[in-house]
């Protein structure tokens, strides 16, 4: 018994820490959910194929996830390069889409919106739509960001990742990511 209650208080302490290291998660979750995000064109931690990339047709690479929490009212997608010389560097933005989509096929349109629903915000290289890997030099890392959301974001096309990270903040049920690298061939 004295293990069932000692389990008990370890799980509540884990589900506590999951909450308090992401400000972000909906307030009053007990623990935010883990979306699994997946890649047909590389695995986690594994290179991002050119095709996809500024050496390539610089398309967006076809995404799949799942455990969106039943309660989701749309998903956002946030990619961006944490390891770009003059910071953190973004690389697509999408919102609003509906909670029943569960991926996105490869070489979205670079446009507003989305066929079947979503929105497109502007990348650091000030478009709307994907603009792939292009490292001055070194490894990079692209993380894929996943995020289920209690709201719809009623955003006009073109918000930033800062717009739409305010306009998230607690409204997040799960997340989720998936981490690509990339090393330019010269």
């Amino acid at each position: 018994m004295e293990k069932i209650v000692l389990l008990f208080i370890a799980v509540g302490m884990l589900s506590v820490s999951v909450c308090a290291k992401n400000p972000d998660v909906k307030k009053g979750a007990k623990k935010m959910g883990t979306i699994t995000v997946t890649g047909q064109a590389f695995n986690h931690m594994q290179p991002i194929p050119p095709q996809y990339t500024c050496d390539g047709a610089d398309i967006s690479p076809p995404l799949t996830w799942n455990n969106v929490p039943p309660a989701a009212k749309s998903i956002a997608l946030i990619c961006d390069d944490p390891d770009a010389p003059a910071g953190t560097w973004v690389h697509w933005v999408v919102y609003g889409l509906p909670p029943a989509i569960d991926s996105l096929p490869e070489n979205v349109p670079k446009t507003d919106t989305i066929p079947g629903g979503g929105i497109q915000g502007k990348n650091d290289f000030q478009r709307v739509g994907w603009n792939g890997p292009c490292p001055p030099g070194g490894t990079h890392r692209y993380f894929f960001k996943i995020y289920a959301l209690d709201i719809m974001l009623n955003l006009p096309a073109g918000k930033t990742k800062t717009a739409i990270e305010k306009a998230m903040k607690g409204h997040i049920l799960a997340q989720g990511e998936l981490v690509g690298t990339y090393t330019r061939k010269k």
